[in-house]
């Protein structure tokens, strides 16, 4: 049975469209800024940040924006896109619902909304009332693979019957939680992040939205398969990747082996690349590991920062319009290789026949994830 990903939506700095997004990353734009802020380090952070009036604007179209938080105007947005282009029954179609930390920046200043709000459960609640969905919504929240778990989560209920069709929904907020975490850390990186680069010196964070259908019914001619996946722990650290990259790499290993195909039948793949010192390098060690070195590479937080429980959904589109559209997009920011294994970095817009991809992701707590995405024609 084939798994197909279908209709999707980015809301992002890039645009609040997935077309508009892939139109701002082919043209080499970054939706990271710099924000002041006397609390950090260097006056202020580089992020990539939702506009707030803009997504008012177009939250208006389909409701009032003062009765939504900022994240659930995002998450919705991204939804009705996909709904506006597919005729779907809500009664019977899946609901799955990644975030890391949802509406955490409650807890700080609730406003006019409750703190129970920042509850994962009741912005579950939330996105099901707003459309009418009737199956009780699935959460998943486990670190930075959430949104692609996501998407793996909905590939299985599937299979087994659960629903024929699934809306997976992924968003995260840059909020002072998040970006005083990462700080503690060291982690945040005085310039625009540079993934796999010599100098590169941490993370820039950002927030999106992302929805995309999952179904087992072909609605269009060009489809692309979820044909593999897999999710391993390496419990190496709380927040330290494995340093010989043993949970990647067995991710990679079993996604491949549902698939039914070889390392060398990829033709690229889209890398976490979250532009820290040890992840860069884990994946990296991963990468030879599987044989995948050789392979086309490209990191997406330059463009985005890192959107942590939307990253890898996000990511999962761009890398399925990747093989739709037979385009490698680059790693933006990238200089010279820094980590000790040889990659093979995407540094420019390149046009090349694809068919079969790789996409991974990893996150605090050892988790990581590998998704291989397939042209279905």
């Amino acid at each position: 049975m084939d798994i197909l990903l279908q209709e999707d939506s980015i809301i992002s700095p890039l645009g609040f469209s997935t077309s508009e997004n892939i139109k701002a990353i082919k043209a080499g734009v970054s939706g990271l800024h710099f924000h002041e802020n006397s609390r950090f380090l260097n006056g202020g952070f580089y992020a990539g940040i939702v506009d707030k009036s803009l997504l008012a604007e177009h939250f208006s179209k389909i409701g009032d924006s003062s009765k939504f938080t900022k994240l659930e105007q995002m998450m919705l947005l991204s939804i009705q896109s996909v709904l506006n282009n597919n005729q779907l029954d809500l009664s019977e179609t899946g609901l799955v619902i990644s975030s890391t930390k949802g509406n955490v920046d409650l807890l700080g200043d609730s406003r006019n909304f409750s703190k129970d709000r920042a509850s994962l459960i009741s912005l579950a609640k939330i996105i099901q009332d707003f459309f009418g969905f009737k199956l009780q919504p699935i959460i998943v929240s486990n670190a930075c693979v959430s949104g692609g778990l996501a998407v793996a989560i909905a590939k299985r209920f599937i299979q087994v019957g659960k629903f024929t069709d699934a809306i997976v929904v992924a968003g995260d907020l840059v909020t002072d939680f998040v970006t005083s975490g990462f700080q503690s850390f060291q982690a945040l990186s005085a310039t625009p992040c540079k993934p796999f680069s010599k100098n590169r010196d941490g993370i820039s964070l950002g927030e999106a939205a992302a929805a995309i259908l999952v179904s087992r019914r072909e609605r269009k001619a060009n489809n692309i398969s979820l044909v593999g996946d897999a999710t391993v722990n390496d419990a190496n650290h709380i927040s330290g990747p494995s340093r010989t990259g043993e949970g990647l790499y067995k991710s990679i290993q079993l996604a491949l082996k549902e698939a039914k195909l070889a390392a060398l039948e990829i033709d690229y793949l889209s890398a976490h690349g979250t532009a820290t010192l040890f992840n860069d390098e884990m994946e990296a060690i991963a990468f030879n590991r599987a044989g995948l070195e050789h392979v086309p590479v490209n990191s997406f937080k330059g463009f985005y920062g890192h959107t942590l429980g939307a990253s890898a959904l996000i990511e999962t589109i761009l890398t399925k319009h990747s093989l739709l559209n037979n385009e490698l997009y680059p790693s933006l920011n990238f200089e010279e290789l820094g980590v000790s294994k040889p990659i093979n970095i995407i540094d420019k817009l390149e046009k090349r026949e694809l068919k079969i991809a790789l996409k991974t992701a990893s996150g605090f707590g050892g988790c990581n994830l590998a998704m291989i995405l397939k042209k279905a024609f």
